[in-house]
This record gives C-alpha cells, structure tokens and sequence, in this order.
C-alpha cells in the first residue's frame, strides 16, 4: 500500500523543487513525490522525504547518537536554549503564518520549539540522518521532514523562507541567503570555549571548541548577512552518569571517546557549564556594506 502524504509536508510543494531538475516543481503521486521530468522521490512510512539521493551524504547522526539525542533533549536540560531560538525566530514571522527552515534539524527539537510560539507558522526540518528524521516527522504536526545534505544547493525555490535556523549544525551561507526572504533572519547557535568545559577537562578525547571559531563564522557570513542580535546563553545543570552518557553520545565526540571514557569518572554526575553564542542575522540586500560586528546584549 502506498505511503499517504504527510499532512505537514503538503504545504511545502509550492516550495520544494526537484533536487535533480533545480527548477520544476514536486507534485504528490502514490506515495512519493515526482517532478514533471520523471524523477521520483519517496515518502518513507515513517513521515519523512527521501529528497536526498547520489552520492553519500557528508556526516549525520547513526542510529545510537539520534537515540542519545532524544533521551537527552527530552530532559529538558537545553530548554532555556530552545526559548531564545524561539524568541529569537519569532521577530521574522509574520502574523499571518510564515516558514520556518531548520538546516540539520537533528530530530526537531528546536524547530517544534519556535513552532509552539508560531502558531500559524510552518516548518521544514532538512537532515542527512534518516533516524534522526523519524524523530522529527512528528516532532510537531506542523513540521515536516526531509533528508538532505546542507553543504548541496537547496531542493527549495528562492526567497521562500522566513527564518532558517542553524543550531550546532554546519552551514551553508549563500544557500541560507538564496532561499531566506528580504525581510528574513538567520538564527545559529554556535557553542563558546566554556560550552561543557568540566566534562572535556575529565575526558580529553571529547571534541574541542575551536579558538577560531568566531572569526570563521564571521569570514564565512560576511558576504551575505549582518548581525542584528547576539546572545549568549549561559548557566549551569546538574547531570546523572546515564544523562552524561547520552550528552557524549549525540555529539561528534561520541566518535572519539572509547569505552574506558564512556565507562570511567568522567561519567559521575556532577555540574556542567551550559554556554552557547545565539546570533540574529540579516541578509544583506542590495547597496549595503558586507560588514558584520557580532555583538553581545
């Protein structure tokens, strides 16, 4: 029996285009979805599109690091950084409705988070992991999912999206600003070098923040966006082993650390810093400077 369209991924049609065409548009058709020329694109049973296809993506969560994910968000540790994306995204939605792309949504748990304080918004969660997007097909009835790589060009059209959302993903600035409108805003979350400082002080093989971050960020979002708004987010939990556990396992470090990390004292509960930069950007429209001065508030 054919998949039925996702609810949530119909309002997106008038959005998507082929990702082997670029240009013609994806109709619904028993299951999957079909552009005039042909090329066809399924619709997995578990509520997601399979838009991504040829060569193998880049990076993405396995099966054990989107499990990791959703047992770790669901406590709601990273909450107080879900409600400043939300707010952050919210003051480039209008009333009416909106869109909202999340690029490497992971299992949505940002994206349902400024959808809840949307409630006419709708969004589109992009992702190389097909288990993390099981999470995300139904992380909100208003999103919907599909896979794809964010360092390939869209399967969108241009100037479709309100806000695009970065959150500790890669990036891709001249995609984020073609689909992005005018009047649109980019919000990324990038962690600072005191983001879960205890915890890389008792497990040296965890993945490092890189000292230049700031400034590769800055070179790389220069052409296209200026900063309207940086906050930093910062404050201390308290964390179970088992809660350490799956923090170390939804992050890249999870291919570093070995057994004897995932095993030792580094996994004792105890108190982690929390600490991230979250920025607004503008995209840069025609006769503005391409400067742009992070600043914090």
């Amino acid at each position: 029996m054919p998949v039925l369209l996702p609810p949530a991924l119909r309002p997106f049609l008038d959005l998507l285009r082929c990702p082997a065409c670029r240009t013609r548009r994806l109709r619904a058709d028993r299951g999957a979805l079909r552009c005039t020329a042909g090329h066809t694109f399924d619709i997995a049973r578990h509520g997601y599109a399979g838009l991504l296809t040829g060569t193998r993506a880049t990076s993405g969560d396995d099966a054990a690091m989107a499990r990791a994910r959703d047992r770790f968000l669901a406590t709601g540790t990273y909450e107080p950084l879900r409600r400043t994306v939300a707010r952050l995204a919210a003051g480039a939605v209008p009333q009416r409705g909106g869109t909202v792309l999340d690029a490497g949504c992971g299992t949505g748990y940002y994206l349902s988070g400024v959808l809840d304080r949307l409630p006419a918004a709708r969004g589109l969660g992009l992702d190389t992991s097909v288990r993390a997007l099981r999470s995300a097909a139904r992380a909100h009835d208003r999103a919907a999912a599909a896979t794809w790589d964010v360092f390939r060009p869209f399967p969108l059209a241009d100037a479709v999206a309100d806000v695009v959302l970065d959150v500790f993903a890669p990036r891709n600035p001249a995609e984020f600003h073609r689909v992005l409108r005018p009047a649109g805003r980019l919000v990324v979350v990038r962690p600072t070098a005191r983001h879960l400082a205890e915890l890389r002080g008792r497990i040296p093989a965890m993945v490092t923040v890189d000292p230049h971050k700031e400034q590769r960020l800055h070179r790389a979002l220069a052409p296209f966006f200026r900063a309207a708004v940086t906050e930093q987010v910062e404050y201390p939990v308290s964390l179970t082993g088992p809660q350490v556990r799956d923090l170390l396992a939804m992050t890249p470090s999870a291919h570093h650390v070995t057994g004897a990390d995932l095993t030792g004292d580094g996994l004792l509960p105890g108190r982690v810093t929390v600490s991230v930069l979250a920025t607004a950007y503008r995209p840069h429209r025609g006769g503005e400077e391409n400067g742009l001065a992070p600043h914090a508030t």
